[in-house]
């Protein structure tokens, strides 16, 4: 068990081995492991029962709901959603007596990216910057910046702004179309989708 530690805080019922790094301000509430050689950025918040493997890389503002396991070879950049019991693969295919230990693949999940509740990520895929994964897709496929996926495969049905707003823009072509909330301006040509720098 943990104590309070003076930059971040970890509940009694929780374990962080040694050599864990975890960022100030961070807080890691009931029955967690964060496991030797995981990186947690800063002022993130591990909701209860959440694992995180060694070799783990995760950035600053990350929000991590109830039971969800991250696994060796996952990657999650700032500010990364990751809703309640969503599920992060690292190998394509285990099997029990075969050890695939040297040959976990690498998924990452870019800046801003939500994972809803439930949602399944097979392992060797890229979540672009601000994609919105719905509850219960299973993604199979790298996922552009600003995609909105459902369904299981999960396809891609529209596209959503930072702020989490759903924009009026087709799957392709080329358009623009401003968030509903905050009015920024969002460009699609050849197939992605950036935001205009305001003036």
């Amino acid at each position: 068990m943990n104590d309070r530690v003076s930059d971040y805080f970890v509940h009694e019922s929780s374990y962080v081995d040694d050599g864990a790094e975890i960022g100030a301000g961070t807080k890691i509430w009931h029955f967690c492991h964060v496991m030797t050689g995981a990186r947690i950025g800063r002022s993130c918040v591990l909701g209860q029962n959440v694992n995180v493997a060694g070799g783990t890389v995760i950035g600053d503002g990350v929000k991590v709901q109830n039971n969800v396991s991250i696994y060796s070879g996952v990657v999650i950049e700032d500010d990364v959603f990751l809703g309640p019991s969503c599920v992060l693969t690292n190998v394509t295919n285990p099997r029990s007596e075969i050890d695939r230990r040297s040959i976990y693949e690498t998924t990452v999940i870019k800046r801003g990216a939500t994972i809803g509740a439930n949602a399944t990520i097979v392992c060797g895929v890229t979540i672009g910057r601000f994609a919105f994964v719905g509850a219960g897709a299973v993604i199979t496929v790298d996922v552009p910046d600003f995609a909105l996926m459902v369904g299981v495969p999960a396809r891609q049905i529209g596209w959503m702004s930072a702020y989490g707003e759903r924009l009026d823009l087709p799957l392709a072509g080329e358009a623009t179309a401003s968030c509903p909330h905050t009015g920024d301006v969002y460009r699609l040509e050849g197939g992605q989708v950036t935001r205009e720098a305001r003036s």
